[in-house]
């Protein structure tokens, strides 16, 4: 089932599947977080805080519009 990456909660797992931004695509795709890699959320902060990630081997914070406009499918 597809969902938003910030509907998840900590410690759950999902698979990139596409970005609604180019602007947000490629600024991760740098880091080399792509449709297909496994994403892992580390931690959520309260009250619409920052979501902490790991993808690729690299520990990202985004922002929570940020995590709103990554496509996801959880497992």
């Amino acid at each position: 089932m597809f969902k938003k990456l910030s509907e998840l909660t900590t410690g759950k797992k999902a698979i990139i599947k596409s970005f609604e931004s180019d602007n947000l695509f490629l600024k991760l795709m740098e880091m080399g977080c792509t449709p297909g890699e496994i994403i892992v959320i580390e931690h959520v902060a309260p009250f619409k805080g920052p979501i902490s990630v790991s993808v690729s081997g690299y520990k990202l914070s985004l922002r929570i519009d940020e995590a709103e406009q990554i496509i996801v499918e959880d497992f």
